[in-house]
């Protein structure tokens, strides 16, 4: 199969929601170090190179949805669609204590290739879905490591990150959440909500679109069984959401 830095599914519907899926491939192009970082397969298969059962969940939330799914095709370590162009991590040659040998020597040329041939891509096709509905409302989703090396475990389930630009529905889908009895909900956690020229800054802070950022803990959706699972639980929670929300 011909790769390409990005795959859309359901192109064709046509509902206010937009999934997104910044981190869900673990592939490394063949431009790239040969298509190999010189990691292990198993760190390969981590979290650092990936964001596990993301793409699997988001394919099944778009079908509920009635939402295109855009996808980036690369891992996260070639270059991370999830960072602004002139951030420092864009390229990270250290993760969670992991050196990563194909970033050792990464030069400002390589960067901006990559950031050519794979990153502007994908955030071109993004934003042109984005486009097509003044109304669109864009679920970034996400998965976290229940633990990072060295740090406490991590207790919620699921996290919705959100920022003082535009945070109405992310706010909203919190107090959603909060509702289910058996959850524990994290409010910018485990991260913040904001990374200047991250995705969600680029395609829904800055036009003043309704965004929320969803982190699922990947042992949630490590399996075919979760992912679906969470995605049918999350569908109605997204349209009440909308619905209760008035937005």
């Amino acid at each position: 199969m011909t790769y390409t830095p990005f795959s859309i599914y359901g192109a064709e519907r046509r509902s206010r929601w937009l999934i997104t899926v910044d981190h869900a491939a673990n592939f490394v192009p063949e431009d790239i170090n040969g298509g190999d970082l010189g990691l292990d397969p198993t760190d390969m298969s981590r979290h650092i190179a990936y964001d596990v059962g993301a793409r699997g969940t988001s394919l099944r939330l778009g079908e509920l949805l009635d939402a295109p799914v855009i996808c980036a095709n690369w891992s996260r370590l070639c270059i991370d669609p999830n960072r602004g162009a002139d951030d420092p991590t864009l390229v990270m040659r250290l993760y969670d204590g992991t050196i990563i040998p194909g970033n050792r020597d990464v030069d400002d040329a390589e960067i901006e290739r990559r950031r050519a041939t794979h990153y502007q891509p994908y955030h071109n096709a993004l934003e042109s879905l984005a486009a097509e509905r003044e109304d669109v409302v864009i679920i970034a989703m996400h998965s976290f490591s229940p633990k990072l090396n060295g740090r406490a475990p991590r207790p919620w389930e699921i996290g919705v990150l959100h920022a003082p630009k535009e945070d109405r529905f992310g706010k909203a889908l919190i107090a959603e959440l909060e509702q289910e009895s058996d959850l524990t909900v994290g409010d910018n956690e485990p991260y913040n909500g904001w990374l200047p020229g991250d995705s969600i800054d680029q395609h829904a802070l800055q036009p003043g679109r309704l965004n929320a950022l969803i982190e699922l803990r990947h042992d949630e959706i490590d399996t075919p069984e979760g992912q679906n699972a969470w995605a049918e639980r999350l569908a109605p929670i997204l349209q009440s959401t909308l619905a209760n929300s008035g937005l």
